[in-house]
């Protein structure tokens, strides 16, 4: 019933940034808790970032704090991550997800139910 679509990915320098997009559509009137999470190639898919239904309330991975950055206008139905600096290790393909929020902020993949397909991230030193 909710679809989400991700955009902004792309191939990029060490050191470079870039501004992910993601677009929801379909659903209810009920407010969703979003997410971005990432998976490289042979890797588990891990968290990233998530942000409250109303933007009051945001989680990042302690490893990326002070570089990724989620953000979401309500209004446009859009979820942003913003990454700035990223390295080699960033190169995954990062996903969109979404929640109904009925009530805690869990950050497991678990706690998602609806998932974009992905944008590739690649970054080249």
């Amino acid at each position: 019933q909710v679809q989400l679509v991700e955009s902004g990915g792309g191939s990029v320098q060490a050191g470079d940034s870039l501004r992910l997009s993601c677009v929801a559509s379909g659903g209810t009137a009920t407010g969703y808790d979003m997410g971005w999470f990432r998976q490289a190639p042979g890797k588990e898919r891990e968290f990233v970032a998530a942000i409250r239904y109303n933007g009051g309330h945001t989680d990042h991975a302690e490893s990326l704090k002070g570089r990724f950055t989620i953000s979401r206008d309500n209004a446009k139905k859009t979820v942003y991550l913003q990454m700035n600096n990223l390295k080699p290790e960033d190169t995954a393909v990062y996903l969109c997800a979404g929640r109904p929020a009925l009530g805690g902020f869990g950050t497991a993949t678990r706690f998602f139910n609806y998932w974009g397909q992905g944008t590739q991230v690649t970054v080249s030193s």
